[in-house]
């Protein structure tokens, strides 16, 4: 926000404006702490609020865009531009919004209305830049065509519709992006479209009021990402980062606008009221990027829009929340991954750089230097997610390329962790061995059942691993989702017991949760029995996870009492390593670079099988490529013990240490 920064001093200077235990999981736990409604007040915004004809807070002239960008990314922009001249824009049409209801494919429809909105914003920066007028007839069909939609979301949100009510418009997280692409519009070339024909702008005003504010304004209340009862997910602070950016640049009533804003400085507090006191993300890494990083984009909006007067950055949940990224940093593009997050992600690394800044916290603001010099380099490439979603953050990273530097950053990741509030704990070896695993409960945003379950990295590489999610179908998030193989505790690092996994829901928790860290390991202990389908028959399962930093091994022990007969008891290990189990007592695994592990058991009581998960059907066919190719495979021993009370052991080691 350097644009912004420069031109909120100058206001500032010119104007004299004011300048400014035992562990609580997420078992529908809302703490009201109300960290912004309760420090500022309706009045605060409508006397602090820059009005809209002056709210500038990225550059309007192909002059500020030279003097504040590097020429590569000029020249990228303008080639980006060029690339969509030719793009049609095309009507979605009844038959492609009814296929996810036919047939459960929600595909199709966004690889249409996601690459339109891709092109339009190509478009406006790309004029906006160059200034030559010569994109403003693909801007002016890319507008018409967007305004044209019946609906400016995706069908998946709709329930089991598939065509929107026409009456009853409805606010989620694609037409909230759609409203404040559409803003951006109005914001960068506005003046042009007037030229053209001005009700392009009055088009723009109507639809983006009619199907985001005056919803906002009478049903917000019922949209279960407002909820004021239960811990709300990612939608709500990603929504509330469009919502904002479009009331303040669209809404020319000050008042109006002022309510606008308030209203969701208010929707933002739900999100922060649902967080524990550690700030940790239950959704994982990658949704970290839609969730906390949202919450950043919301407070950067903020400032910048009330000359600095709306500044929470000081308070301490902020910053256990921004933490939470680098806390859960395995190395390289590898991140924890419980839950629906994916184990391989390009951190953005310039937003990072500024929330850790803006925060005071040097260790995330030496990260995302990291990560930018890293994967992100100054020709402008990867300075905005894959999906083009975040669009102010995108238009932001620009403006903050040209001020990175070339001087090398130290940054390694952190050792060990605990993170209370969702019960995850990680810790690294000085020898290349990295564990992560937790509790937690089974009614988790993008839950898969997996209490108890754990990951282990070694030299930055995967070898006993969470598979993660696949692709997002209709039975993703419906009573058919534990129908998925991915979110089943059966294909998770976890027992098997008398043919029963874990079952979906709150109560279906760790118990007697504890983690230690000393010199010699780090472990996470609990009892994960009432996780389990009671027809398991459990009476405790007592399971230790443990990285013996000393012996630099991991040791999975489970301590367990049945309360009837143990007919079969299997424990699952997934990897993407290659597996040979033709020794007895030891699973020798092959990692990506050819360094050799082992999975050791005791022969006499364990028989081992591996398998292949299925990849058939639109769910899973991109889980291959989240891990660079390899094939996923799920290790299985069986135990021969039928006791009804035994403990187990399996210790996790490098060959290369003997």
């Amino acid at each position: 926000m350097l644009y912004a920064i420069n031109n909120h001093l100058k206001m500032k200077k010119n104007l004299l404006l004011l300048s400014f235990f035992i562990c609580q999981i997420s078992l529908g736990q809302v703490t009201l702490r109300n960290i912004l409604s309760s420090k500022y007040t309706l009045t605060d915004i409508q006397q602090h609020l820059i009005a809209q004809e002056n709210y500038k807070p990225y550059p309007t002239t192909s002059k500020q865009w030279k003097e504040l960008l590097p020429d590569s990314v000029v020249t990228k922009i303008i080639n980006n531009g060029d690339s969509a001249l030719t793009y049609k824009f095309e009507p979605i049409s009844a038959t492609l919004a009814l296929k996810f209801v036919r047939n459960g494919d929600r595909s199709e429809h966004a690889a249409l209305s996601f690459s339109k909105r891709i092109a339009l914003k190509k478009l406006i920066l790309a004029e906006s830049v160059e200034d030559k007028g010569r994109f403003m007839e693909a801007i002016i069909n890319g507008v018409w065509s967007i305004c044209e939609e019946s609906f400016w979301g995706v069908p998946a949100h709709l329930g089991n519709t598939g065509l929107p009510k026409a009456d009853e418009p409805l606010v989620e997280l694609f037409s909230a992006e759609t409203g404040a692409l559409l803003a951006l519009t109005d914001y960068f070339v506005g003046d042009k479209l007037d030229l053209i024909n001005k009700q392009f702008r009055n088009r723009i005003y109507y639809e983006t009021n009619r199907r985001i504010f005056e919803p906002m304004l009478t049903k917000s209340a019922g949209y279960g990402w407002m909820s004021k009862v239960k811990p709300v997910n990612n939608w709500n602070p990603w929504i509330h980062s469009n919502l904002l950016l479009a009331a303040l640049l669209l809404e020319k009533n000050s008042n109006v606008r002022a309510e606008y804003v308030y209203n969701d400085m208010k929707g933002l507090d739900l999100y922060l009221n649902g967080l524990g006191d550690e700030g940790g993300c239950d959704e994982g890494p990658s949704y970290w990027f839609a969730a906390g990083a949202s919450v950043f984009d919301c407070l950067e909006t903020l400032q910048f829009a009330t000359s600095g007067k709306v500044d929470i950055y000081s308070d301490e949940l902020i910053k256990k929340m921004a933490s939470y990224i680098y806390k859960t940093h395995i190395g390289g593009k590898y991140f924890v991954n419980f839950s629906d997050a994916d184990p391989r992600l390009l951190p953005d690394g310039l937003m990072m750089c500024r929330f850790g800044k803006a925060i005071g916290d040097e260790y995330l603001s030496n990260m995302g230097l990291w990560a930018f010099k890293k994967y992100g380099n100054i020709s402008y490439e990867n300075l905005h997610s894959p999906d083009d979603y975040h669009r102010m953050r995108y238009i932001l990273n620009l403006l903050t390329v040209k001020n990175i530097g070339t001087a090398p950053v130290e940054y390694h990741p952190m050792k060990n962790v605990w993170i209370n509030d969702v019960q995850e704990l990680t810790a690294r070896s000085d020898k290349g061995f990295y564990l992560a695993t937790h509790g937690g409960h089974n009614a988790e945003s993008h839950n898969h059942n997996d209490v108890g379950d754990f990951i282990v990295y070694a030299h930055d590489e995967p070898i006993i691993i969470d598979a993660g999610r696949g692709n997002y179908t209709a039975r993703t998030f419906s009573p058919q989702r534990y129908e998925l193989w991915f979110t089943q505790s059966q294909h998770h690092n976890l027992p098997i017991v008398n043919g029963y996994g874990q079952l979906a829901g709150k109560e279906f928790a760790a118990k007697d949760v504890i983690h230690s860290v000393n010199k010699k390991s780090s472990s996470l202990s609990m009892d994960i029995a009432s996780a389990y389908d009671k027809q398991a028959g459990i009476s405790y399962w007592k399971r230790k996870v443990d990285l013996l930093t000393v012996r630099n091994q991991v040791e999975i022990s489970d301590d367990y009492s049945m309360s009837q007969r143990l007919d079969s008891y299997q424990q699952v290990f997934m990897t993407v390593c290659t597996v040979k189990i033709d020794v007895p007592g030891s699973i020798q695994l092959t990692s990506f670079t050819g360094k050799q592990y082992s999975i050791n058991y005791d022969s006499k009581n364990w028989s081992v099988s591996v398998e292949q998960p299925s990849m058939e059907g639109a769910e899973y066919s991109n889980l291959k490529t989240k891990w660079d190719g390899h094939v996923i495979q799920r290790i299985i021993l069986s135990s021969k013990n039928h006791e009804k009370k035994g403990k187990s052991v399996f210790i996790i080691k490098m060959e290369s240490d003997k």
